[in-house]
C-alpha cells in the first residue's frame, strides 16, 4: 500500500496556481496537463504566458524549432521581452507601493524596497552601467551576498541586454578569477565586504586578487555594504555604487531583445576539466523558471518568499527571477541561516514567509539545535533542492517546520537545466523523499546501459525532448556540450544522475552517476579539487572522491601522491587542505587528505576515481581489467584504515 504523508485539502487544491492552470487547458488533473505539456507544446507555454501575465513586447511566430537538432532547440521564435521587465518594471504600476525586496543584514536594521524603488533602483544601475560603455552581450559578474542588491544588478544587467554571471559569494580568488576570465567579463559588481558568522568577509580584497588574473575586467562597482573607510579604489576602474548612480535620471528604457537573447552565464563543475558555463536566454530561462515558481512552488502575487541561497547557485538566479515574475515579495538575508541557531525560524515568523526554500543539508544542520520555537504558520510550501533526501530529516522538516500542513516541494534539475526535471505535485498526495513527477514540459524517463527505458529499478535519469530552460550551450565550447550532455543516448540528454520510479509512478533520486562531488548542496567537480591540491609544491596528482557525511551530505577526501621525497606528514596534509580551500573556498576544504604512492589508471593514464571510492566505502569497484596498476587500491584502502 502507497505510504504518503501529505494530501492536498479542497481548499489548498482550489487555490493552487496549478489547478487554474489546469482549468486554462481544460486538463482533467496533472497527468493530463503533463500529457500536453509534451505533446503539444505549441499550445501548452503559450497558456503558461498568458496565465502569468507576461507582457512580451513581439509575440512569437513559433513555440519552438528544433530543425537544428533537439541539442539546439530554440524557443519562443521571433519574440521580443526583457527579463527585467517582466519581473520589476511591470510591477512598479500595478504594485507600486507594496514590498519588492526584504533586507536582513546580519547586523544592522532591517529595510526594504517597494516595487517602485526597486524599479527605480534597476534602472539607475543599467544607466550607471551604460555609462561605463556596458550594453548588450556584454558580460557581467555579481560577486555580493544574498540581499537586495543582488536582484538589483541581475536585473540591471538584463535591462541593458547584457549578460550577468553570477558567482559564488565564498569562493576564494583563483575560483572567481577563472570564471570571470573564462566569460571574458568586461566588469564586475561587489561590495566593500559582508558578514558572516560575525566576522567580516573582505568581498572587495578578495575580487581584487582575482581581477590579477582576470583581465578582460575593465570596471568595477562597489557597493558600500559595510561603509568602510579603507576600501581600495583602483583609479579608472573602481567606482562605488551611490557615486555611480548618483546623477542618473532612471528613465531608461529595458532593451527589447530576442527571446533567445542571452541572460545568464551560470558555472557549473563536471568531473573533467575547467567549470563549465551553462548559457541561458531571456525567454525560456522566464518562462521556465516562472513555471516552477507558479505551478509547483505555488507562488502567488503578494507571497513572500526567503530562500537560504546564494547567486552562485542556481537557486539564487531562481528566487530573483521566478518570485519577481509571479510578484512575489523576496526576503533577503545576509551571512548563515543558522546564525544564530533560531535565525531562521524567528525570519520566518517576523516576516510573515509563505514559502521557504532549503537543501537538506541545512535542515540536518539544524536538527541537532532543536525543534523551532516560534510562530511558523504562516508557511504554505517548503520547496527544497540540492541533494537526495534522507528520511528522518525529511519527516523532521514536514512535522516541525511544516506543521504537516506545509507541502515539502522536493524538485531536482540543475545549473544546465535551468529550472528542474522533477518536482512534487501540490495538487497530488505525497511520499516522503520523493520526487514526485516529471515537472511540466520535461520528458523524463530512466534508462538503462543500452538505452531501454526501465522502472522498479535503478537507471540513469534522462530527458528525451527539448524544453525551454535548457542551456543554449557550454559557452566557448560546443563539442563539450555535446559529449556532456547528448551523445550517450543520441538525442537524449543525459543528465548524470541515478533515478528510479515506484510501481505508483513516483520518482526518486539515488545520487550522481557520474563523479562529481555534492558538497552541502554545492557541486564541484574532482578536476578543481585536484588542481587545487596538485598546485602545493609537495603533491605530483591527487584524486577527489565523494563520501557520505550525514550532515552535509558528501565531504571531498582527496589522495595525493607526493611529490619526489616530500615527508608525508599530518602538517603536510593540513597545509593541502589549506590550500585547497584557499584557492576555492571554505566551503570546499576536504575532510581529509590521505597520501599515497600511486593512483589507479588505465592503460591511457585516466585516474579512475570510481574506483578509489568504492574502495574507500567497501563496495565493488565494477570492472578493472582497464587498470594498469590495480594493486594501488589495495595500498589505498590500507592507508584508510590508517
Amino acid at each position: 500500500m502507497a505510504e504518503f504523508v501529505w494530501t492536498p485539502s479542497e481548499e489548498f487544491e482550489r487555490r493552487a496556481n496549478l489547478t487554474r492552470l489546469m482549468g486554462r487547458l481544460g486538463a482533467d488533473g496533472f497527468r493530463e496537463l503533463h500529457r500536453i505539456s509534451i505533446e503539444d507544446p505549441e499550445r501548452f507555454w503559450p497558456a503558461v504566458v498568458d496565465d502569468l501575465g507576461f507582457e512580451f513586447s513581439q509575440r512569437w511566430e513559433r513555440v519552438v524549432d528544433t530543425s537544428g537538432g533537439a541539442e539546439w532547440a530554440t524557443w519562443f521564435v521571433g519574440a521580443k521581452l526583457n527579463v527585467a521587465h517582466e519581473c520589476v518594471h511591470r510591477w512598479a504600476t500595478s504594485r507600486a507601493d507594496e514590498e519588492a525586496a526584504v533586507w536582513l543584514p546580519e547586523e544592522g536594521p532591517r529595510a526594504s524596497l517597494t516595487w517602485s524603488e526597486l524599479s527605480d533602483a534597476v534602472r539607475r544601475l543599467a544607466e550607471g552601467l551604460a555609462s561605463l560603455g556596458i550594453g548588450p552581450g556584454d558580460a557581467v559578474g555579481i560577486f555580493l551576498p544574498m540581499s537586495p542588491q543582488v536582484a538589483i544588478a541581475s536585473h540591471a544587467i538584463a535591462h541593458l541586454g547584457a549578460v550577468q554571471v553570477p558567482i559564488f559569494s565564498g569562493f576564494a580568488a583563483p575560483a572567481i578569477a577563472a570564471r570571470l576570465a573564462d566569460a571574458k567579463a568586461k566588469a564586475l559588481i561587489t561590495c566593500d565586504g559582508s558578514l558572516r558568522r560575525g566576522n567580516v568577509v573582505p568581498m572587495k580584497a578578495i575580487a581584487d586578487e582575482a581581477l590579477e588574473s582576470a583581465a578582460t575586467v575593465t570596471h568595477t562597482v562597489v557597493w558600500r555594504r559595510l561603509g568602510m573607510d579603507d576600501v581600495p579604489m583602483v583609479l579608472g576602474r573602481d567606482r562605488f555604487w551611490d557615486e555611480l548612480v548618483d546623477r542618473t535620471r532612471g528613465d531608461l528604457e529595458p532593451a527589447q531583445v530576442d527571446a533567445e537573447h542571452p541572460y545568464l552565464l551560470a558555472y557549473t563543475s563536471g568531473t573533467t576539466g575547467r567549470p563549465k558555463g551553462a548559457l541561458h536566454v531571456h525567454g525560456g530561462f522566464l518562462v521556465s523558471i516562472a513555471r516552477e515558481a507558479a505551478y509547483q512552488s505555488d507562488i502567488h502575487v503578494g507571497d513572500r518568499v526567503h530562500f537560504a541561497t546564494d547567486m552562485g547557485w542556481i537557486m539564487g538566479p531562481w528566487t530573483v527571477v521566478g518570485c519577481g515574475a509571479v510578484g512575489a515579495t523576496v526576503v533577503y538575508a545576509e551571512g548563515a541561516p543558522d546564525f544564530p541557531p533560531d535565525r531562521l525560524w524567528k525570519l520566518i515568523e517576523a516576516e510573515r514567509v509563505t514559502m521557504l526554500g532549503v537543501s537538506p543539508t541545512l535542515i540536518r544542520a539544524l536538527i541537532p539545535k532543536g525543534d523551532p520555537d516560534a510562530d511558523l504558520s504562516s508557511l504554505r510550501t517548503i520547496t527544497t533542492t540540492g541533494e537526495p533526501w534522507n528520511r528522518d530529516p525529511y519527516l523532521w522538516l514536514l512535522d516541525k517546520v511544516g506543521g504537516s500542513r506545509a507541502p515539502i516541494v522536493n524538485i531536482s534539475g540543475g545549473t544546465e537545466v535551468g529550472a528542474c526535471f522533477l518536482s512534487t505535485c501540490v495538487t497530488e498526495p505525497i511520499k516522503p523523499v520523493a520526487l514526485g513527477f516529471p515537472a511540466l514540459g520535461q520528458d523524463m524517463d530512466v534508462f538503462d546501459p543500452e538505452g531501454n527505458s526501465i522502472r522498479g529499478e535503478v537507471g540513469e535519469l534522462v530527458c528525451k525532448r527539448p524544453w525551454p530552460g535548457m542551456t543554449r550551450g557550454i559557452w566557448r565550447d560546443d563539442e563539450r556540450y555535446l559529449d556532456t550532455y547528448w551523445r550517450r543516448y543520441p538525442g537524449v540528454w543525459t543528465h548524470g544522475d541515478w533515478a528510479s520510479v515506484d510501481d505508483d509512478g513516483y520518482w526518486f533520486l539515488h545520487g550522481r552517476s557520474d563523479d562529481t562531488l555534492n558538497i552541502a548542496g554545492k557541486r564541484i567537480g574532482p578536476a578543481e579539487l585536484e588542481s587545487a591540491a596538485v598546485a602545493h609544491r609537495d603533491v605530483a596528482e591527487a584524486a577527489a572522491i565523494g563520501v557520505p557525511h550525514e550532515v552535509k551530505g558528501e565531504v571531498a577526501w582527496i589522495f595525493c601522491v607526493p611529490r619526489g621525497d616530500a615527508h608525508t606528514t599530518p602538517q603536510l596534509a593540513a597545509d593541502v587542505a589549506a590550500a585547497v580551500a584557499g584557492d576555492l573556498g571554505k566551503a570546499f576544504r576536504p575532510e581529509r587528505v590521505v597520501f599515497v604512492s600511486a593512483l589507479p589508471k588505465t592503460r591511457s593514464a585516466k585516474i579512475v576515481r570510481r574506483a578509489v571510492r568504492a574502495r574507500v566505502l567497501g563496495k565493488d569497484p565494477g570492472d578493472l581489467s582497464s587498470l594498469e596498476n590495480p594493486e594501488s587500491l589495495d595500498e589505498i584502502a590500507a592507508r584508510v584504515g590508517d
